[in-house]
């Protein structure tokens, strides 16, 4: 069944309510999207490493916002669940800038966004004030479009261990409050697993704490035990798809064996999971859908 683009909306803010934990598991192209849906989840989230490497770019704000909005917009047209759509630092180096990005998240189909203060190649925060400014930029670009999109900050303090440890979480939560303050609807703090910090931003920060989880993090169980509201993965599950093709490939270049291949879906049914009849791959995607974004 396919819904609105408001539909799908009102739909992943309705995943972030009723006490439990949203569970995000990260795609990184059409046939993972299609798998992680066929598997049972109830919405999408992009990874940004995992949609950079498979385009040829490294991560780290180093591919360009057409590009990315261009996959976003295949896998949203690829699966009937909400897609959050992670956007790095906005894709843009001022807040007007971050609209038009939102405006084309939007127009790809995607109904939320991840978007952080951390600025790479170089380790470092945006000031508070400025963070606020892209927020703010980013809120408004949704709203005058008349979708209830799901704004997600993503707080690096811990990610890239700047600044100093002693006062790191208390720089956190006041970054957080000042986020919401500017609009978003969700608070991500990658690099923090521990139930202990993951109590006191429960605790301090009024939306719902995203956590990045992984082999060697708190089951989900746990963490909403704690109060977590969301759950994604990162670039998890794309690092053990590439770790499978290195092994198994180095094993069949030296050995000449086969064996990290027995573990394998049947051939019939990705691509059958895949197949949208009519759709064909020689066409950009990214147009304004239901007249979302269009300028």
């Amino acid at each position: 069944m396919k819904f609105s683009h408001r539909d799908r909306a009102l739909r992943f803010r309705e995943l972030h309510t009723g006490g439990r934990v949203l569970v995000l598991p990260n795609a990184w192209d059409v046939a993972s999207a299609c798998l992680i849906e066929d598997a049972g989840a109830d919405a999408i989230a992009t990874t940004s490493a995992g949609v950079a490497w498979s385009l040829g770019a490294a991560d780290g704000n180093r591919l360009g916002r057409d590009r990315a909005l261009d996959l976003v917009a295949r896998i949203a047209s690829a699966v009937d669940v909400p897609v959050t759509a992670d956007i790095e630092s906005g894709y843009a180096s001022d807040p007007d800038g971050v609209a038009e990005t939102v405006r084309g998240v939007l127009a790809a189909g995607a109904v939320g966004i991840n978007i952080e203060d951390g600025h790479a190649p170089v380790p470092r925060l945006r000031p508070v004030e400025e963070q606020c400014e892209r927020i703010i930029a980013a809120r408004r670009a949704a709203d005058a479009a008349h979708v209830p999109m799901f704004l997600n900050a993503r707080v690096d303090t811990y990610l890239l261990a700047v600044g100093d440890p002693a006062t790191r979480l208390r720089d956190t939560v006041d970054r957080a409050v000042a986020y919401v303050g500017a609009g978003a609807d969700g608070l991500f703090v990658p690099g923090v697993t521990d139930p202990e910090t993951v109590s006191v931003l429960v605790r301090e920060v009024p939306v719902p704490l995203n956590i990045m989880a992984g082999p060697g993090a708190p089951a989900i169980g746990e963490l909403a035990e704690l109060g977590v509201g969301r759950v994604s993965l990162g670039p998890a599950i794309a690092l053990a798809t590439h770790a499978l093709v290195r092994r198994g490939v180095r094993e069949l270049l030296t050995a000449g064996t086969y064996t990290a291949f027995t573990e394998a879906m049947d051939y019939g049914e990705v691509n059958a999971l895949v197949d949208h009849p009519g759709e064909t791959d020689d066409r950009p995607l990214l147009v304004a859908k239901e007249g979302v974004g269009a300028q």
